[in-house]
């Protein structure tokens, strides 16, 4: 039994654990939002934009999460001002603007022939590099987005779901996409160094993908999807220990199983009760949801 709290014993494995736990916390949350507008793709091409910012940072010694930040930034906004040209469309302006942070990263790395040790952890993370400080960072950001979700639960709620219905009813709409850029990014930025750019889409989408197979509710999706993601991150840096895995990849793994086990429970549910299929059933959640109680510029709730 002994072996079995061997990770506890060392600091890096519970600071380590702590920092997954926190950033598959985060996810879980914020993929929500991704999964259900479905714009999986954005989390994986940003994760990629973010990645010219580290390489900045890496080469030219500044601080991490400034030059992330900025970098990560500056393309969720370049991405939420293209995707409103209707000639260019979201799947493009995302395309373009992060193949070429991307490319930026890339150019950088080939002028430095001594940066393969970097580059390796900007791609696949460097977990046991974590610090007391990057642990107040990701906690802070925890936090952050944690107050940004309850503060705009509604107008989120109404432009997750439909945007027409929350723009006639005097959402900003263009704010909230703004703000939830801006979250998105703040998201992938402190995973980074946790998951790696090659993770993070994953782990943004798998958490909330699994949830929605077992509930109709939008509250418990929110609630589940955290947990999810918190507890298979903790988990999967501490299998990592005795099976000795990238942690980055052992959490997805973990979470690809859990989603491979409620898969097929609830396709023998299906099968066994005839229950309709999950996607219209959590689209008619979402229209009473909306249809209930809706909210109007200033955030009063009012019935339609």
């Amino acid at each position: 039994m002994g072996s079995l709290a061997e990770p506890f014993q060392f600091e890096f494995m519970v600071r380590a654990m702590i920092a997954a736990g926190l950033v598959g916390l985060l996810t879980g949350l914020v993929g929500v939002y991704i999964v259900l507008r479905h714009l999986a793709y954005i989390g994986h091409g940003l994760s990629h934009a973010v990645f010219g910012g580290a390489v900045v940072s890496f080469v030219t010694g500044i601080n991490f999460y400034v030059g992330a930040t900025v970098w990560g930034v500056f393309a969720a906004f370049l991405i939420n001002i293209a995707g409103r040209n209707r000639r260019i469309g979201g799947d493009a302006a995302i395309g373009i603007i992060t193949t070429a942070a991307f490319a930026m990263g890339v150019a950088l790395i080939s002028r430095r022939a001594t940066f393969t040790r970097d580059f390796e952890a900007a791609l696949f993370g460097e977990i046991l590099g974590i610090t007391g400080d990057d642990l107040y960072v990701i906690g802070g950001v925890m936090a952050l987005v944690a107050a940004v979700v309850f503060v705009w639960w509604k107008p989120l709620l109404f432009t997750t779901f439909d945007v027409g219905v929350a723009r006639s009813y005097g959402v900003p709409v263009e704010w909230v996409e703004a703000l939830f850029s801006l979250v998105l990014a703040a998201t992938v930025i402190v995973s980074l160094q946790v998951l790696g750019v090659t993770l993070i889409a994953a782990a943004l989408v798998i958490p909330p993908v699994t949830v929605r197979l077992l509930t109709d509710s939008f509250n418990r999706l929110i609630i589940l999807s955290t947990l999810l993601g918190g507890l298979t991150g903790f988990a999967g840096v501490y299998f990592s220990w005795f099976v000795d895995v990238s942690s980055g990849a052992t959490v997805v793994l973990l979470q690809a199983a859990v989603f491979a086990l409620v898969l097929a429970w609830s396709s023998l549910q299906a099968q066994t009760r005839g229950g309709r299929p999950y996607a219209e059933r959590l689209a008619n959640a979402g229209r009473q949801l909306i249809g209930g109680e809706l909210a109007d510029a200033s955030g009063n709730p009012r019935r339609a």
